[in-house]
């Protein structure tokens, strides 16, 4: 697994762009809803390794595994093949894209417990390592928490990162246009807090991309000293007659929006949910240009 250090070389040789959604993609593919996706992946791996694939081939540059709830807290009857889980689908993700990073990912705990304070955080310490020690086994290049939404689960992350001695970790929360986290935080003094405890960059993703992303990149620029994290969804989304969610901006008005948050100061490049390898293949157009 790469250092900080090692993680911030590759950023000044280069290394810039994210890949795009990987859940909304994949229900296009025929995941049904509801499922557990890891489940599903193992069992459909083609799916994945199809469309991380187009992510390479479209200038992404680090690959998110699937493994966005493959802690213990979720996988239910799987919990007590968490490490395993997670090895075998950051092994998947590499062979999709070999000449990628790969990213093992974690996510927020909001649906699987009922408060976030001090009580549960040793629950989510052991949760979060759990999946780290696999992911770590598995290979993966970094770590990238994402779509948080709370400051104690970034911090029980970053606890079990370290427990588990893992080297670089990206943060980025989902949050309001006006830099508030949707616990009422105001983002800014949160990220610099995670800058400061060793994150190797930090930032938002599953913001829905429009006129004022480019200002949020400033407004946290005002506090963020290290490389930010850009990753927004496709718009805001409409629920379509088959049941699911439909985001309706298309490649190139998200990369213009996209080269707008690169003058502004982000680092660190890509899509989430609705985005498409398209989607990222024009920002990477658009910024290059």
């Amino acid at each position: 697994m790469l250092t900080k250090g090692q993680f911030h070389q590759k950023l000044a040789q280069g290394l810039r762009f994210l890949d795009g959604a990987t859940g909304t993609a994949l229900q296009k593919a025929g995941m049904p809803r509801g499922c557990c996706t890891e489940r599903w992946v193992l069992e459909n791996p083609q799916a994945l390794i199809h469309l991380q694939e187009q992510y390479a081939q479209a200038g992404a540059q680090i690959i998110y595994a699937p493994t966005f709830q493959a802690q213990p807290l979720a996988l239910g009857d799987l919990a007590d093949r968490t490490e395993q889980i997670n090895e075998k689908l950051v092994a998947l993700s590499r062979s999709a894209a070999p000449d990628c990073l790969i990213a093992g990912d974690l996510t927020t705990m909001a649906a699987f417990l009922d408060s976030f304070d001090e009580c549960n955080f040793d629950r989510m310490v052991e949760a979060y390592q759990r999946q780290i020690r696999g992911l770590i086994h598995g290979g993966a290049d970094l770590l990238a928490a994402e779509t948080l939404m709370y400051p104690l689960e970034a911090d029980a992350i970053l606890t079990a990162a370290e427990l588990e001695g893992a080297g670089a970790v990206l943060y980025t929360f989902t949050m309001q246009s006006d830099g508030s986290l949707f616990s009422g935080r105001d983002a800014g003094p949160v990220l610099r807090h995670l800058e400061e405890a060793g994150a190797a960059a930090v930032g938002f993703n599953c913001v829905a991309a429009d006129d004022m992303t480019p200002h949020l990149v400033t407004r946290l620029r005002r506090t963020v000293r290290g490389p930010l994290v850009c990753k927004p969804n496709a718009g805001v989304p409409a629920i379509g007659a088959d049941g699911l969610a439909h985001y309706p901006m298309g490649p190139e008005e998200f990369a213009q929006i996209g080269a707008r948050c690169a003058d502004a100061g982000a680092a660190l490049l890509g899509g989430c949910c609705g985005t498409s390898p398209d989607h990222i293949a024009a920002l990477k157009k658009a910024v290059d240009r």
